[in-house]
C-alpha cells in the first residue's frame, strides 16, 4: 500500500481536502465513514490546513499509530489543551490543575488523588444505585409505551450518577444537565461560540459554590473527599477541585449518555442483534463493550508534540497540535473484523473510546456499569424497540450522537411483573 503523507495540500485529493474537521456541520453532511477508510488507507499522517482563521493540525487515523501516541506523553503534551476548540484557541486555563490537560509528575500525583476519591467502597455503592434507577426508568418507559428515551431515560441515569458520586443535590441536576450539553455540543446547528463558553463558565461558578459549601460542612461524596486531600503536603485549591469537577460532570454525562442513545437506536434497526440481546446469547460484557466501540461518542482528543515526531512516513514539528481520532481508529479494519458490523459478540474487543495510557478516561468504570444496567435492563422488561420519527442528532467536532430518540416499546409482561414484585 503506498502510503502518502503529503506537506503540500496540492497533492491532496479534493473529496479529502473539502473535509472540514472544525466545521461541527461536516459531521452530519458528509459520510464520514468513507472519509476515515481514505484518510486511513493513504493518509494516515494527513495536515488539515488552516481554515476560517483557525491553525492547521495534523490527523491521525489509524488504531496503532492513535494508540503509540496516547502512549507517549514524553514527546507530547497535554497542557496546552486536548480537544479542538482548546488546542486551536492557543491553550486551556486549567492546564495544570485539571487531570485531562496535566502532565508529568502533577498528573500522576491528581490522578492518585482521584482514584483515592473513587475508591472501591464508593464505587460499588454507586453501581448499585444505577442498576436501580435504570431498572426503574426502563420499566416506567416500556409500561408507558412512546416516547423519547433520550430525555426520559438516557440523560438521567449518567447525570444521576456521576451527579450523586460528587454530592450535587438532585434539584440541580436538570440544571446541570442543560449546561453539560451546551458545553462541548449543540442541539442546534447555528449555536454561538459564546453560548458553549458561557455554559462552560456556569458550570465552574457552580462548583465554585459547591467546594465551598463542603469546606464549610463535608458529606460522604468525592467533592468533600478532595477538599481533604494533599500532594506533598500541599492542600488542593478551590480552583483544582472545580477544574476537575467540571471534568468529570461533562465526562461523566455525555459518553454514558450518547452511548445508551446510540445503543438503542442500533438496536432498533438489527434486529438480529436484539434477538441476540434479548435471548441471552451474547454477554452484558460483550454488548456493552461493542455498545461503546459503535457509538464513540468521544471522536476525537489532541496533544501538542514537543519535540519532532517521525511516523508514518511524515514529520510532526515540535509545536504542531496532532489530533487522535477514535472514531476512526475502531472502525480500522486491521484490528477489527468487518469494523462497519455491529456484533454484540465481538471478541476480542479492544476499542479505544475511553482512550488510552496515562490519560485513560477516570470514568470508564461508571460508563461501562451504565450502559450494561441500560441494556439488561431493556432486554428484561421489553420484546423490542421501534423508532416512532426520526432522531435528532447533535452538532460537535468533538462529540457525536443523538439529543432525542423517539421510540416505541413492546413491553415484556413477564419481565414488567419481576419489576413490580421488587
Amino acid at each position: 500500500m503506498s502510503v502518502q503523507t503529503a506537506t503540500s495540500h496540492d497533492e491532496i485529493p479534493e473529496e479529502i481536502s473539502a473535509i472540514n474537521l472544525v466545521d461541527t456541520r461536516t459531521y452530519l453532511e458528509h459520510d464520514m465513514d468513507a472519509y476515515w477508510r481514505r484518510l486511513r488507507a493513504d493518509h494516515p499522517l494527513y495536515w488539515h490546513p488552516p481554515v476560517d482563521g483557525t491553525p492547521g493540525f495534523w490527523v491521525v487515523s489509524r488504531y496503532a499509530d492513535v494508540m503509540a501516541l496516547y502512549r507517549d506523553n514524553q514527546r507530547l503534551t497535554s497542557e496546552k489543551g486536548n480537544v479542538l476548540v482548546t488546542l486551536l484557541a492557543g491553550g486551556d486555563s486549567a492546564a495544570g490543575q485539571m487531570l485531562a490537560v496535566t502532565d508529568g509528575r502533577r498528573h500522576k500525583d491528581l490522578r492518585n488523588v482521584m482514584l483515592k476519591a473513587f475508591s472501591p467502597r464508593a464505587l460499588s455503592k454507586v453501581a448499585e444505585l444505577v442498576r436501580v434507577n435504570a431498572r426503574r426508568m426502563i420499566a416506567d418507559a416500556v409500561r408507558r409505551g412512546e416516547g423519547d428515551f433520550a430525555a426520559e431515560v438516557a440523560q438521567v441515569i449518567p447525570l444521576t450518577t456521576v451527579g450523586g458520586l460528587l454530592g450535587v443535590p438532585v434539584k440541580d441536576h436538570t440544571y446541570l444537565l442543560g449546561l453539560t450539553k451546551s458545553s462541548l455540543s449543540s442541539d442546534e446547528a447555528d449555536q454561538a461560540p459564546e453560548e458553549a463558553f458561557l455554559a462552560r463558565n456556569e458550570i465552574l461558578l457552580y462548583f465554585s459554590d459547591l467546594v465551598a459549601e463542603r469546606r464549610a460542612d463535608p458529606q460522604d461524596d468525592v467533592i468533600s473527599t478532595l477538599t481533604a486531600s494533599e500532594i506533598d503536603g500541599v492542600p488542593l485549591t478551590d480552583q483544582d477541585i472545580v477544574f476537575n469537577c467540571y471534568s468529570l460532570i461533562l465526562g461523566g454525562d455525555e459518553t454514558s449518555r450518547l452511548t445508551m442513545i446510540d445503543a438503542l437506536y442500533s438496536l432498533s434497526r438489527e434486529p438480529e442483534q436484539w434477538k441476540r440481546l434479548k435471548e441471552g446469547s451474547v454477554t452484558l460484557e460483550s454488548a456493552t463493550e461493542e455498545a461503546l466501540r459503535w457509538a464513540t461518542p468521544a471522536m476525537n482528543f489532541g496533544r501538542t508534540a514537543l519535540v519532532d515526531i517521525e511516523m508514518a512516513g511524515g514529520t510532526i514539528k515540535a509545536g504542531d497540535v496532532v489530533t487522535l481520532w477514535n472514531t476512526s481508529a475502531n472502525r480500522d479494519e486491521s484490528v477489527f473484523d468487518d469494523p462497519y458490523v455491529l456484533d454484540l459478540g465481538r471478541s476480542p474487543n479492544k476499542h479505544i473510546t475511553f482512550g488510552y495510557g496515562p490519560h485513560f478516561c477516570l470514568g470508564a468504570y461508571l460508563a461501562r456499569v451504565e450502559v450494561k444496567e441500560m441494556l439488561d435492563a431493556m432486554r428484561t422488561f421489553s420484546d423490542g424497540i421501534e423508532l416512532t420519527g426520526e432522531p435528532r442528532r447533535i452538532h460537535s467536532n468533538l462529540m457525536t450522537g443523538m439529543s432525542t430518540l423517539p421510540v416505541r416499546f413492546r413491553p415484556d409482561e413477564a419481565g414488567l411483573a419481576t419489576a413490580a414484585d421488587g
